[in-house]
């Protein structure tokens, strides 16, 4: 069964968004695109996509796949359509076999009205880059692959992604990436609309620095016990940042959720 649990206000912000699809049929891409179309305005937009099972986990066996379904699939790829920049951690992409993002038909006409490229930039955080740059998501991209990372980095690391074709942009002072900074040097290549797949503790620091705008959260219908990490991870924040629900909807005991920072 697939339909709409609910839905709430989804102008704040001086946002706009789409119509939330309609219940008990297959909800098209174009239905999905307007559901989670980006805000309205110049400023960046940071979101989140994950998944987690009912008892917290973010994974299983290291992998969110198993977590996963082929409608929370349908929706991963619509964020992607969506997004001008995929942002992800350097732990994920050896974890998860990351690849280049590649240009889709059915959102190729959405995308050039909105003077976006074929497919969306690939950047991968990382302080060590310790990268095996022979990889796809280095040698085929339809866009050269973003690196971001300090200013501090092994500079040998930083000579060989940049002789394998990647661009490295400096967000932190030090080795490591500040998130903010990372967002902020992002939104100024004109890579507005933000999208973050993880890890965990990339997720856990844009969280503690504030900049995380909307969690896509898939709720699965699944328990895995174990010590699996959550789609959050690293040091609490002092106070917990609180989100509005957005949308809900469901399909096959699947919720997929859309929260906005308050």
């Amino acid at each position: 069964m697939r339909r709409l649990l609910s839905v709430t206000d989804m102008t704040a912000h001086d946002t706009t968004a789409g119509e939330v699809p309609a219940g008990d049929r297959e909800w098209s891409l174009d239905e999905l695109a307007d559901a989670y179309a980006y805000p309205v305005g110049d400023g960046a937009w940071l979101r989140a996509n994950m998944v987690s099972s009912l008892d917290g986990a973010g994974q299983h066996g290291g992998r969110s796949q198993p977590l996963s379904s082929d409608t929370d699939m349908r929706i991963f790829g619509t964020l992607r359509g969506l997004a001008d920049v995929v942002v992800v951690g350097a732990e994920t992409v050896r974890l998860e076999g990351y690849r280049p993002a590649r240009a889709r038909e059915a959102f190729a006409a959405r995308r050039s009205a909105a003077g976006q490229g074929p497919a969306p930039v690939i950047a991968v955080v990382t302080a060590s880059l310790d990268l095996d740059f022979s990889l796809p998501l280095f040698t085929e991209p339809l866009v050269p692959t973003l690196i971001l990372t300090g200013a501090a980095a092994p500079a040998g690391r930083v000579r060989a992604a940049r002789e394998a074709g990647a661009e490295v942009l400096i967000a932190g002072d030090g080795a490591g990436v500040d998130p903010a900074r990372a967002v902020a040097v992002l939104a100024e290549r004109g890579l507005r609309r933000q999208l973050t797949e993880g890890g965990p503790r990339l997720l856990g620091q844009f969280v503690a620095a504030g900049v995380l705008d909307e969690l896509c959260l898939t709720l699965s219908p699944t328990m895995t016990a174990g010590d699996a990490q959550r789609i959050a991870g690293g040091p609490a924040v002092a106070v917990p940042t609180r989100f509005a629900v957005a949308s809900v909807l469901e399909q096959d005991g699947f919720l997929f959720t859309r929260y906005r920072r308050i």
